[in-house]
């Protein structure tokens, strides 16, 4: 007699009178329940009686024993003996099971002395973000040289109280997943939750802290369209709750909170950047390198795993490192003692929640930092903190510039990135009017989409029409080459002002 679980929609146990399947199987949680659809029948005959029961319920079991004997022409003590040993085997197979659960979880690595004391030795280095984007180069991202380390930063933000978040943005095959994976690999296993597909009530049923300083990375936001509210109030308010009837063991009906705390932070990419309005709001926005430049860089590396030249011993090694770098990291306060003095070009759209995120950026630098800053002590109320540099607010500067600019610009990334990719075209081949079928043949870029990149740029006085020519084509021009240059220019100057007065 054993229970034979190979179909796991099926279960099947077998005694010398009896044969029994278990419909759909067993549920591994409620452990006080043992609640089955089965189905009995006689060897050797074609009587079968079907139930659904809870074979922790005494009574039910008895009922079931006696209608089974009646059934089945069977003594009642026989019945009685096989449904207890199959109870048996239903529960030894299910703690089986939850056995082999909590072994597939993540367990949380102890370091060894040595990998602790190379992980600070790296976090004690002087030029810590440089010596960091180069180990995330060795580790196998390809270009991407500003967004690689904005990212990994936003990433290590998940350990402190007030995390940021990063919306990945390109158009589809530009690498936004594979940036977004790669980067991901230097985080620790523990730290993270990877996820495909989103149910709308997905994020409700986690336990209250399982999600708690952990990294969320979503592979694509279309995969996560009806959960994006909650999304939104877990970063916004870093809890999300949720009212729902629920039945006790009893059938009394009653009214329950499932509550999910964070703080957490989250990751996604998408190729739409205006439907997701309200969760970029949220986020740093990071537009993926599609240059030719960039395109090539890939290629070559492709062509050198191919070659067998890439040696993927030192990417495992570099990746090690920094994940052993982000586990000697600890939860500590962050303060910004010249925080009063910085201020944000005046062309930054939304300027108080951008605002608050580059406050947040400059306070996550100095996270990374900590094992370079003193610590001190709140005399009041005790807390241990550490205070940010000068030095942490230029590092921020520097990486958040193109952040800035894409925020204070009027048109989309993916307009804005067409937009200087036409300008230098017409710069190289001195050609001042252009028509729309004309640029979409020579960039190859859809007639549709061309159309729609020019609307916007219409409609923000970016290009215009001059004329028709003689087969009534429209002709456009650009009103302005420079109108980019001097925005960044702005944004830059802005910056270092700040950075002086201090």
């Amino acid at each position: 007699m054993q229970l034979n679980t190979d179909n796991p929609n099926s279960y099947h146990y077998e005694t010398t009178h009896l044969s029994i399947e278990i419909l759909g199987g067993i549920r591994l949680n409620h452990l006080d329940r043992l609640r089955v659809t089965i189905s009995i029948q006689k060897q050797g005959t074609h009587l079968k009686l079907r139930h659904n029961l809870d074979l922790y319920n005494d009574t039910q079991v008895e009922k079931l024993v006696r209608k089974i004997a009646e059934r089945l022409e069977i003594g009642t003590s026989v019945v009685r003996r096989t449904i207890q040993d199959l109870i048996n085997e239903l529960e030894t197979y299910r703690i089986s099971q939850l056995a082999e659960l909590e072994a597939d979880k993540v367990t949380v690595k102890t370091l060894t002395k040595a990998e602790e004391k190379e992980a600070l030795k790296l976090l004690k280095s002087k030029n810590l973000l440089e010596e960091t984007n180069k180990l995330i180069g060795k580790s196998g991202v390809i270009g991407e040289v500003n967004n690689r380390l904005l990212m990994y930063i936003i990433f290590t933000s998940r350990k402190a109280n007030n995390p940021l978040h990063c919306m990945s943005l390109g158009s589809s095959g530009a690498g936004k997943t594979h940036l977004q994976s790669k980067v991901a690999e230097l985080i620790p296993e523990e730290d993270k939750v990877e996820i495909t597909v989103l149910s709308e009530n997905a994020f409700y049923y986690f336990n209250r802290t399982e999600l708690q300083y952990k990294l969320i990375l979503i592979e694509d936001l279309d995969g996560a369209g009806n959960a994006l509210y909650a999304i939104r109030e877990l970063q916004s308010k870093h809890k999300i709750t949720k009212t729902v009837v629920h039945k006790d063991t009893r059938g009394n009906t009653k009214t329950i909170h499932l509550t999910v705390e964070g703080p957490v932070c989250i990751a996604g990419c998408t190729t739409q950047e205006s439907i997701y309005e309200d969760n970029s709001n949220r986020s740093f926005l990071l537009y993926i390198d599609e240059s030719e430049e960039q395109d090539e860089r890939i290629m070559q590396y492709q062509r050198l795993i191919s070659a067998g030249k890439v040696h993927i011993d030192q990417e495992h090694t570099s990746r090690d490192l920094l994940q052993n770098a982000q586990r000697c990291l600890k939860n500590i306060s962050v303060r910004n003692p010249y925080a009063e003095s910085l201020k944000l070009p005046n062309a930054v759209f939304k300027p108080r929640r951008t605002n608050a995120h580059y406050l947040q950026f400059i306070e996550a630098v100095t996270f990374y930092h900590q094992h370079q800053r003193e610590k001190k002590y709140d005399e009041e109320t005790g807390e241990e903190y550490i205070e940010t540099t000068i030095e942490d607010i230029k590092e921020a500067n520097k990486l958040l510039q193109e952040v800035l600019l894409r925020k204070s610009d009027t048109i989309t990334g993916a307009c804005r990135n067409y937009f200087e990719k036409l300008k230098n075209y017409l710069k190289e081949h001195q050609q001042t009017t252009f028509t729309n079928k004309q640029i979409s043949i020579l960039l190859r870029i859809p007639l549709s989409t061309v159309k729609r990149y020019h609307l916007q740029l219409i409609n923000t006085q970016r290009i215009q029409l001059r004329e028709k020519d003689k087969t009534g084509r429209h002709l456009y021009e650009i009103t302005n080459y420079e109108e980019y240059q001097q925005l960044k220019k702005t944004i830059a100057t802005v910056l270092d002002e700040a950075i002086l007065q201090l």
